[in-house]
């Protein structure tokens, strides 16, 4: 691999899935204005998922559409078969 190509600021953050409450513990560059507490009593930056291992149908194994904005409608709408 290339030297000095990926950055050197990693960082401990907690990324929390807002579609089911799951959070865990990693390393990443991005920030957030937002702090959370996490287990060892440390206070680091929250940065919010949509959607994460925790809730995708390829890891857990179940097909659940998590429609928040009303897409689903409006393609199924856009593209139903005119009768």
């Amino acid at each position: 691999m290339k030297k000095g190509l990926h950055p050197e600021s990693y960082k401990f953050v907690v990324f929390k899935d807002m579609s089911n409450g799951q959070a865990f513990l990693g390393r990443s560059t991005g920030g957030s204005k937002e702090m959370t507490k996490w287990e060892d009593g440390n206070e680091y930056p929250l940065i919010k998922l949509e959607i994460s291992n925790t809730s995708h149908p390829f890891y857990t194994g179940k097909n659940v559409l998590v429609d928040t904005a009303g897409r689903i409608d409006k393609f199924k709408k856009r593209y139903e078969k005119k009768k």
